[in-house]
């Protein structure tokens, strides 16, 4: 350990943007036993480790998986790395790294921190691979608790459950499960078959996994509650926010998830409507978060002739995270800062037009955030084919939530006590974007961890 004078940090390999561009296969080639070690072996073992205890919200135990890996102890390893996580080839995949456990790490000041992410995903790639199994105990209480939504909070929730031997039964309204990580966030990042893989781990374990079938409509929550000791509602937030500018409405523009989750539609083999095919079309994607990344991303390996990103901040206040913004420019996007969307508008040429003004940031406000503003007489038009919206999202109406007795804020939002992850009707739970809006897939699998000891504490007397 302590190698990092002579080891430098060292990312994972990463496949040509001429030749990534023509599949939605992942890009990066992650570490084999030996890469895996040899970065594990820069660590310095910090006394108070900060990767963990403040830039993992899962506080997973780094240090320790780090120091097993480097020893050459792959199933030490393995089982400390899913010990407090619901799926670490997930998130150290998809997780920000550099602004969480990465950003916290004591040589990220001068020696480059400790490429967390792609040992965490290495570890477990490795271990499944070389035969390697999380160990399950079977149901063994009388205890049942419903499950409603397959995306990262409810997968967490019903993980731990699982592992504490309680009867585990899943509700979702789509064909496939994994909610966000099958159908929000695309190939090039995460891999379909890792999804399924976990999905089939937890099925082994005792999950009962019921598709198609919408809380609210084919089953009530009424009934749910009625039939499981407990209910843990996990449903995130998928309704895409508007910008409330003219033109909104017109044809050729789009919400970012509709276009997400047609796209993944297609690639399982379905049909989708001419609209969503990006081929030889001018693209424009107004927003600047992760989101937005992957509407980009997913534009030009649809084959569209320009694919364009509206921000009306700059690039440092951008809140998309900066290895995918690299990614994007490698892979050819055009980045426009500093401009506000005005009005979408059709010319009568039947040109489609983006009126934006110029912008600069002025002083923070009482979020500490630069305030932006617009620059007078700075309009001119970004002419476009098609326009998708990536503004964040709001969480969707669930029937029968307020029935139910749930308090929701004002945006729509759950409304839990935090430590414990209950609801206002003492037998629901709930976690992750339905709770927090639009957020990190690890902090929606804290939440799901979170309520899932809660509920054994409840139902166990543990």
């Amino acid at each position: 350990m302590q190698n990092f004078v002579e080891v430098h940090r060292h990312d994972p390999e990463k496949v040509e943007a001429t030749e990534r561009l023509k599949t939605f296969d992942e890009i990066y080639q992650f570490f084999d036993k030996r890469q895996t070690r040899k970065q594990a072996e820069r660590c310095v073992q910090c006394g108070d480790p900060f990767c963990a205890t403040i830039g993992c919200p899962l506080q997973n135990h780094i240090p320790q998986w780090l120091e097993a890996i480097a020893a050459r102890d792959l199933e030490r390893a393995f089982y400390l790395s899913n010990e407090s996580s619901p799926f670490p080839e997930i998130l150290g995949r998809v997780c920000p790294q550099g602004h969480l456990c990465e950003g916290a790490c004591t040589l990220d000041d001068g020696h480059g921190a400790i490429t967390i992410g792609a040992i965490e995903a290495s570890i477990t790639d490795l271990a499944f691979d070389a035969g390697l199994q999380l160990p399950f105990p079977g149901i063994r209480h009388d205890k049942k608790v419903a499950v409603v939504g397959s995306g990262p909070a409810g997968i967490s929730c019903a993980h731990f459950l699982l592992r504490a031997g309680i009867d585990v039964e899943m509700y979702e309204r789509a064909e496939r499960p994994g909610g966000l990580l099958t159908y929000g966030i695309p190939g090039f990042k995460l891999d379909k078959e890792i999804v399924d893989r976990r999905f089939k781990l937890l099925r082994k374990a005792g999950l009962k996994l019921h598709l198609q079938q919408a809380v609210g409509q084919e089953i009530s929550l009424d009934e749910l509650t009625e039939k499981h000791d407990a209910v843990f509602i996990g449903i995130g937030a998928t309704k895409g926010k508007r910008g409330n500018f003219e033109g909104e409405d017109l044809p050729q523009v789009m919400m970012a998830m509709d276009y997400l989750t047609v796209k993944q539609h297609q690639i399982f083999g379905k049909d989708a409507d001419e609209k969503y095919d990006m081929k030889g079309k001018r693209v424009v994607v107004i927003g600047g978060g992760d989101t937005a990344m992957d509407c980009l991303r997913t534009a030009m390996r649809d084959g569209a002739e320009s694919v364009s990103c509206l921000y009306r901040r700059d690039m440092a206040n951008m809140p998309g995270s900066r290895k995918e913004y690299y990614n994007a420019v490698e892979e050819g996007v055009d980045f426009c800062f500093n401009i506000s969307p005005r009005r979408i508008y059709q010319r009568p040429d039947n040109q489609l037009c983006v009126e934006v003004e110029k912008t600069q940031m002025g002083e923070p406000g009482e979020d500490g955030r630069q305030r932006v503003e617009i620059i007078p007489d700075s309009s001119y038009c970004v002419p476009a084919d098609v326009i998708i919206l990536a503004l964040g999202f709001d969480m969707e109406a669930m029937p029968g939530l307020l029935d139910a007795g749930v308090k929701c804020d004002k945006w729509g939002q759950v409304q839990i006590d935090p430590q414990t992850c209950v609801t206002s009707n003492p037998e629901i739970y709930s976690g992750g974007d339905c709770y927090r809006g639009a957020d990190l897939v690890v902090t929606a699998a804290a939440d799901g961890r979170r309520a899932a000891l809660s509920m054994m504490r409840e139902l166990l007397g543990k």
